[in-house]
């Protein structure tokens, strides 16, 4: 594309692959070989390239302007040369920026960008791409594993693993595992490791905690290999107010909204993007594009949005600035969102495009062009927020917050939902999952398969922060590997033995993922049961084929739970939490349970189930209710039979009798025609003979 045609779309707000323009690029100019630097900068007076080559030295190496945007080439730069852009703004100060476009960085507490090429990678996994493309994540298995790489494992000395060891390690274990995918806390540059990548920097660089940025790409190349699709956090709410970052860059408000009201999320110490600048908006369509594009990521969760669509989101005693109808909505933000999946779409027919959403704004999930915000799924904090209140109860209260477990239904098929149990739930004093539960250790590891049964039953699709499925006790730390020692004790293997067997338990059965998203795929059966905790409820495939799935979150067993059912012969048991290897007692059905014709729940037919303390039952329906038999009819009576009968007894009564014989033969003769079928709604067919016998013995004593 030629250089007018960048500039053009850069500030039209249209340019969806800025990084093959800005930033730093190997070149050839007069015979010299170098690179090239472009970077946007409105209100500076000059840039210069400083680094490592020109001991960071102000003025030896301009950039030239071009309206709003500064280039220049350096020769004879090896790559990997740190460097950064000297920013004289117009207050006559000198910043020392990073290169927003820098698809490199040295590693923290170093702040420089890096020279480096990214292209000529050679990728491998073009089968799973293809297979993605045509891939329909509305009625497929999305079981998501989220993964902090920074802590989920780590060399004995405490090091990070790099890209390629923790590829190798992550990519078997998920798949061991069972889960579908993966979603990476941001890997994006960020400064501080407390941050887990949520205030960032570098839009274009995989961190360099792990590795270069073509490692990055191995690792993704090699989770496709292995059949794992790759969702990445993504955070275009705000950026970080570090010196060397995006902060005003030039010397006043460049990516930043100029409006103190609108600027700043003081509660979290960063800038909010000006997403009504065209610039800006170019800069986050290309950072977006780049990780699906040059980096074959699956899917983009994009954090945060209710900071986005809100004018007021966290800013106390009315300091916001309204829209232009006096609303509090961000009209611009909401474009920018529609704009941004519109164009994910393009790129990408397959991706997976999830908003981390956390108020009731409508349509989320839904097209653009029928008022959604045009993302394909959004995470379910209602839900999760229900449900983390519900867990840490007494048994004996859980009664009075039923609502928390069955609420969930009343919108459930409002968007596209994803189940979140996240980061952000078992951190800051909040408790791991083990640690919601009630009860000692034992019960708890209980309570969190009955709780993680009921989380792959439940319509949607699927997320769980690394560590449940070891049994982790103690909250999630990010300076920490995972508890991998638990896996040593025998409760340990077991309950990860049930995430694994209950993972690929949900992959195979169709209805627990095709219908997530509509009423045709949900039925309850029990929804109201709160002294007992007991929720129970139907899944439903594309077949019509259905999975009883009972749920009781209180410490007592019940033998002969009965509920209505469809009229299906018998409901098999096909998992159960409470088995001996998972940990539990064996407390369940083992057998097939006969439905019978009992009226329960309003249905004509039920079944009496055994359910586990804390645990959960999975049954499927198979075969059809027996129709009750027909009772037997006894035989009509034959005409010539009954003629023969007749016919003796007139003779023995003479000639007088013969006269009135045929008239009762011909009598007899309409009757059984008559009586031929039963009347309507009867159940037998009427039997003759009896009464033609009876009609001839009392033409015989006449």
């Amino acid at each position: 594309m030629a250089k007018h045609d960048y500039a053009e779309r850069f500030h039209a707000g249209t340019l969806t692959d800025g990084w093959r323009w800005f930033g730093s690029h190997p070149d050839k100019k007069n015979g010299a070989e170098g690179w090239t630097f472009r970077v946007w900068a409105p209100h500076a007076q000059s840039v210069c390239v400083v680094g490592d080559f020109n001991s960071w030295t102000d003025g030896v190496h301009p950039l030239t302007r071009d309206g709003e945007i500064w280039e220049g080439f350096i020769p004879g730069l090896g790559e990997y040369t740190s460097y950064k852009y000297a920013v004289t703004g117009p207050d006559g100060e000198v910043r020392l920026k990073t290169d927003p476009y820098a698809f490199h960085c040295e590693t923290r507490p170093a702040t420089a960008g890096k020279l480096y090429d990214i292209e000529d990678f050679k990728w491998t996994d073009a089968a799973f791409l293809s297979k993605q493309e045509k891939h329909q994540v509305y009625e497929s298995p999305l079981n998501i594993y989220e993964v902090h790489l920074g802590s989920w494992k780590k060399r004995p000395n405490g090091d990070f693993y790099d890209y390629k060891d923790m590829a190798k390690e992550l990519a078997a274990y998920v798949k061991e595992m069972g889960y579908t995918a993966i979603e990476l806390l941001p890997v994006l540059e960020h400064p501080f490791d407390g941050s887990w990548g949520y205030q960032c920097t570098g839009y274009f660089a995989p961190t360099s905690r792990y590795g270069t940025p073509k490692d990055f790409l191995w690792f993704v190349n090699h989770m496709h290999k292995n059949g794992i699709a790759v969702i990445l956090d993504w955070v275009p709410a705000h950026f970080c107010k570090d010196a060397h970052g995006l902060y005003e860059f030039d010397g006043g408000c460049c990516y930043e909204y100029s409006d103190p009201n609108k600027w700043e999320h003081a509660s979290w110490g960063t800038r909010v993007f000006d997403y009504g600048r065209p610039e800006v908006k170019s800069f986050l369509f290309s950072s977006a594009r780049f990780w699906l594009e040059e980096c074959h990521i699956d899917g983009l969760r994009v954090d945060a949005v209710a900071s986005m669509l809100y004018l007021d989101y966290s800013r106390q005693g009315g300091a916001w600035t309204p829209n232009k109808y006096g609303g509090h909505e961000n009209l611009e933000a909401i474009d920018f969102l529609r704009e941004l999946n519109a164009m994910a779409f393009s790129v990408k027919p397959g991706v997976m495009m999830i908003a981390e959403e956390s108020t009731a704004w409508p349509m989320v999930s839904r097209p653009a062009d029928i008022g959604g915000l045009g993302f394909n799924l959004k995470w379910n904090m209602g839900w999760m927020n229900d449900m983390c209140h519900y867990l840490k109860l007494d048994p004996w209260f859980r009664q009075d917050h039923h609502k928390d477990i069955t609420f969930s239904m009343m919108y459930a098929f409002s968007e596209n939902f994803v189940l979140p149990i996240s980061h952000d739930e078992v951190v800051h004093m909040k408790g791991s999952v083990v640690g919601k539960m009630p009860g000692d250790y034992t019960n708890q590891l209980r309570c969190t398969r009955g709780f993680y049964a009921y989380l792959l039953a439940h319509p949607g699709k699927k997320l769980l922060f690394m560590g449940a499925e070891l049994g982790q006790w103690h909250e999630w730390n990010d300076k920490e590997s995972l508890d991998w020692y638990l896996l040593e004790n025998e409760e340990n293997q077991k309950i990860h033995r049930f995430f694994k067997e209950a993972n690929d338990f949900y992959k195979k059965e169709p209805a627990l993922w095709e219908i997530d998203f509509s009423w045709e795929g949900f039925e309850w059966l029990v929804v109201d049961d709160n002294h007992n905790n007991v929720v129970v409820f139907l899944r439903k495939d594309k077949k019509g084929r259905d999975l009883l799935c009972a749920v009781n979150f209180s410490p007592n067993t019940y033998e002969g739970y009965r509920m209505g059912v469809p009229a299906h012969k018998q409901y098999t048991p096909v998992f159960n939490t409470d088995a001996a290897e998972y940990g539990g007692d064996g407390f369940g059905d083992t057998e097939p349970v006969p439905v019978e014709a009992a009226p329960s729940h309003g249905k004509e037919h039920s079944a009496a189930i055994r359910i586990p303390a804390f645990g959960a039952v999975f049954l499927r329906g198979e075969g059809t209710f027996p129709k009750p038999k027909a009772v037997k009819e006894p035989k009509a009576v034959k005409e010539p039979k009954a003629v023969k009968a007749v016919e003796k007894v007139s003779k023995a009564a003479g000639k007088t009798v013969k006269a009135s014989a045929k008239a009762l033969v011909k009598t007899v003769k309409s009757s059984a025609k008559a009586e031929k079928a039963p009347k309507e709604g009867s159940a037998e067919k009427p039997a003759r003979k009896p009464r033609a016998k009876k009609q001839a013995k009392e033409l015989k004593e006449t």
